[in-house]
């Protein structure tokens, strides 16, 4: 039975307020908890249904060392992780996690860099593509959307187990950076053309305001993908992931 105080938190951590100050988020959902499971990341509190319990056991066991604390896993009916959760649909399971500390930028590689992507779905959804593609990491600049709001923990389908994401000055980190720089521009040489190289960066900027004039300067390369009908623009998360498979084709073709 999940008690007020509890609920009282799970609706605290929707917001980034007191995500921040509790320093956990939420992972709402059976497939996201079973990526939990998957990946070994420490659960700090379960809320889940009888059935989830019942279905999952080793893996909850497993996931807390076999030592089980009274307070760690919390049964629950459907009806009250319904009005728990955050999300539309959701009557399997909640998990509170703990942060993790933020890593340093692997630059050895494509880095990929985002620049203003407010939209919490479209963080996600970047988030799966990369993962999609292969890429463990992704560099956010500060005023992206929260990477552990519940909408995007959602978005990544699991993926956000698998890339890291890393927010910082991202003007500060292209300006130190030795490499190419591709930014996404409706104007600038065709993606089909571009001679990617193996260790680069490349940035896209959110859908409303593209890459801004603090980070503009540090772009060497504009890319853009070529349009062959009318539609004004691209959601930034299909432009990120058409951008990265042509990148990906190269190496795929060229590997060397």
């Amino acid at each position: 039975m999940i008690s007020k105080n509890q609920l009282k938190l799970l609706r605290a951590l929707a917001q980034k307020k007191y995500r921040k100050q509790h320093n956990c988020y939420l992972v709402q959902g059976e497939k996201n908890i079973l990526e939990l499971f998957s990946a070994n990341v420490p659960i700090k509190q379960l809320f889940a249904s009888p059935a989830f319990i019942a279905a999952h056991n080793d893996k909850i066991l497993a996931a807390h060392n076999d030592k089980i604390l009274a307070d760690d896993i919390v049964e629950a009916d459907e009806e009250s992780l319904s009005k728990s959760s955050t999300l539309v649909s959701n009557n399997a399971a909640i998990a509170i996690v703990t942060m993790p500390e933020q890593s340093s930028i692997e630059t050895s590689g494509l880095v990929l860099a985002l620049d203003g992507v407010s939209d919490p779905g479209n963080l996600g959804t970047i988030i799966r593509v990369a993962d999609w593609y292969g890429l463990k990491q992704i560099v956010v600049s500060q005023d992206c959307a929260d990477h552990f709001n519940p909408k995007v923990i959602s978005a990544t389908m699991g993926s956000f187990v698998r890339v890291n994401v890393i927010r910082t000055d991202l003007a500060a980190f292209l300006a130190d950076y030795d490499g190419d720089i591709y930014g996404a521009y409706l104007g600038g040489q065709s993606v089909h053309e571009t001679q990617f190289a193996k260790k680069g960066v490349l940035v896209m900027g959110s859908e409303s305001h593209g890459i801004r004039e603090q980070v503009a300067p540090y772009i060497n390369q504009k890319i853009t993908i070529p349009a062959f009908g009318g539609a004004e623009s691209l959601n930034v998360a299909m432009a990120t992931g058409i951008i990265l498979d042509n990148i990906k084709r190269q190496d795929y073709t060229n590997p060397q």
